[in-house]
């Protein structure tokens, strides 16, 4: 399985990415609204689908990619584990600073 963070660290495979949560769509719909061809749409598809972030149905002769919802709120969990360190190392700086500018000289 690819690494998700791998995934979303190419700029078109994140374009890609935007496309396919906006509506579920094919490799030429996609190829269509970007300046890369339908072989390097595949590509990064497949690299998004091994990260567990899209998923693919056959219809017909095409494929219809859409965002997969699970793979996406593991991706914001994630995510959300760094932002909720980052705030409470923030929090502690701007605690230890006001407490130290308070205190008499």
């Amino acid at each position: 399985m690819t690494d998700v963070w791998y995934a979303v660290s190419d700029s078109t495979r994140r374009q890609v990415l935007a496309r396919v949560a906006a509506g579920p769509c094919s490799v030429g719909e996609i190829a269509d609204a970007m300046p890369v061809s339908m072989a390097a749409v595949s590509q990064h598809l497949k690299i998004l689908r091994e990260a567990g972030l899209v998923s693919m149905t056959p219809a017909g002769r095409r494929r219809i990619y859409q965002a997969r919802l699970e793979g996406l709120a593991e991706l914001r969990a994630e995510l959300e584990t760094y932002w909720t360190q980052a705030l409470h190392s923030f929090k502690q700086v701007a605690e230890a600073s006001y407490l130290a500018a308070k205190e008499p000289q």
